[in-house]
């Protein structure tokens, strides 16, 4: 099946036949939906925390931050911006000279309210010789959305989420990359250090570089704290080979074999290799201006309180367990943390053997820790939280997407349609073992729940394949906590024209 130019490609790639084969396989039979036991509501499977509880978690972050444990706030940054802009697309490349669609009407009526809009302006000075008001006054619309996206201006419609100036200050744009700069100084220090880790793709990250090398001397000295900044890329490894209709390896017009990023669920490798006790995970665009910070600065305090409450009780557990003789009243204890707790239950656990029963609380409190914020749905696209059964017959909480369930079974729609939590991104993460250890988190990851979705090349259709999602299959076999955080921590940037909403407003 393999020519040597393959066999060359796939080594370069640092992939091996045995993945491909693995992958055609997998797009032969493709993947089983999952086996859900509810929708994750309040009281089954989402913690409420009432206002001392809260305050006792923060109180019990900022304990753990001061005993000088290394904590990473990291943010996916990767994606480029060609999504936000699609309508400025639209109307840019279409045949009308004037805004005649809502979206595109209210982008002009607002040009000004954007954060971007001095160096918009200036940017068509140089590009066209005219301010932007004055191109908007001839009706040269068209103009002023290219001085937005194409290189010759400010080159938006190319760039990543995280380089455009999303929020004015008094004396400055901020950057969403600033945002979560700032952010880290807010909950994630440690020892006077806050080290923030983006995820980049290579062709912007000098970009990156070169913002960070700018702005940084400027956060130290403001926060009084000394910052490490890394980046990482997604590793070629992690790409899937696309496939044909008929599952065959799809070739490009020059015979080579057609391989795709495999989604954000090939960042479970790069979170794997930080050397943490403690990693923030949060999306490039979620991010508000100071004024609204508090709030979110409050509940990352909080679900993080929560992780580091549950960790201390599963590892004070695992070395009791090392230790032995422990009775049965013990065992119960333990087994009642498992499911009241980490919300897990293991259908007849307290019926098992003795030494069964201490190995299967080893292997349930022995791996990655999360606790997940989760926001009330108000109709955002995306996934949720669920109580699933896993591949060994437990239920457990899980972040699913629509893809990962049967829409032909009724009962399960039900479920997805009347959830009442939508999930935001909004992780803490433990991923060190009770002894200090570093987790090898791709051990945790159930293959069985990628996808696969259809795509083009060059005209010509094709299958393509995504990993098991970061916070999805990829993080499947961790212990997971789900706890309710408010609406307003929640400000995604989707569209160009969300910038205009109150919340990113100054």
């Amino acid at each position: 099946m393999f020519t040597p130019e393959d066999r060359k490609q796939l080594s370069q790639k640092g992939i091996s036949e045995q993945q491909i084969e693995n992958q055609l396989r997998q797009f032969r039979e493709g993947f089983p939906y999952l086996h859900l036991r509810a929708a994750a509501s309040i009281g089954n499977g989402i913690l409420s925390p009432a206002d001392s509880e809260s305050q006792a978690f923060v109180e019990a972050w900022e304990t753990y931050k001061a005993e000088g444990h290394h904590i990473t706030k990291f943010v996916p940054a990767s994606g480029a911006a060609s999504r936000m802009f699609k309508n400025l697309f639209e109307f840019r490349d279409g045949d009308q000279d004037a805004p005649q669609t809502d979206f595109m009407r209210t982008f002009f009526e607002h040009l000004h309210d954007f954060a971007f809009f001095p160096a918009l302006d200036d940017a068509c000075v140089v590009v066209y010789g005219e301010p932007a008001d004055s191109l908007v006054e001839a009706g040269r619309y068209r103009d002023v959305v290219s001085a937005l996206l194409d290189d010759e201006g400010l080159g938006y419609g190319q760039l990543p989420k995280g380089l455009l100036q999303f929020h004015s200050y008094s004396d400055c744009a901020r950057t969403p990359l600033e945002e979560h700069l700032v952010e880290a100084a807010l909950y994630a220090t440690s020892d006077g250090k806050a080290d923030v880790h983006f995820t980049v793709s290579t062709e912007h990250r000098e970009l990156f570089e070169e913002l960070v090398e700018r702005v940084l001397p400027e956060y130290e000295q403001q926060f009084g704290i000394h910052y490490n900044v890394s980046f990482s890329e997604q590793k070629p490894s992690t790409d899937t080979l696309a496939a044909t209709l008929d599952n065959e390896p799809f070739r490009t017009d020059d015979g080579r074999l057609l391989f795709r990023p495999g989604g954000h669920g090939a960042l479970i490798q790069n979170l794997s290799e930080l050397d943490s006790d403690i990693i923030f995970i949060k999306n490039i665009d979620n991010v508000v201006p100071d004024r609204l910070k508090p709030a979110t600065t409050l509940w990352k305090k909080v679900i993080a309180g929560v992780l580091v409450t549950l960790q201390r009780q599963a590892f004070a557990y695992l070395r009791r367990l090392d230790e032995g003789n422990v009775g049965r009243a013990e065992l119960d204890e333990m087994c009642q943390f498992l499911h009241r707790e980490l919300c897990t239950e293991v259908p007849g656990i307290t019926e098992l053997p003795e030494a069964e029963l201490r190995e299967t609380l080893r292997r349930k409190f022995n791996r990655p820790m999360r606790v997940c914020g989760m926001v009330r749905n108000v109709g955002e696209p995306g996934g949720g939280p669920f109580l699933a059964f896993n591949p060994d017959g437990s239920v457990s909480p899980q972040i699913l997407e629509s893809s990962q369930i049967d829409t032909h079974n009724p009962t399960y729609m039900a479920m997805f349609q009347g959830g009442t939590h939508f999930n935001p991104v909004d992780l803490v993460c433990a991923t060190r073992d009770y002894q200090g250890n570093r987790f090898d988190l791709p051990k945790y990851v159930d293959p069985a729940t990628g996808f696969i979705s259809s795509k083009s090349k060059n005209g010509r259709e094709l299958k393509a394949l995504e990993l098991p999602g970061l916070w999805n299959g990829a993080m499947s076999d961790w212990s997971t906590v789900f706890v309710e955080v408010p609406l307003e921590t929640f400000n995604p940037v989707k569209t160009v024209n969300d910038l205009l909403r109150p919340q990113h407003q100054a």
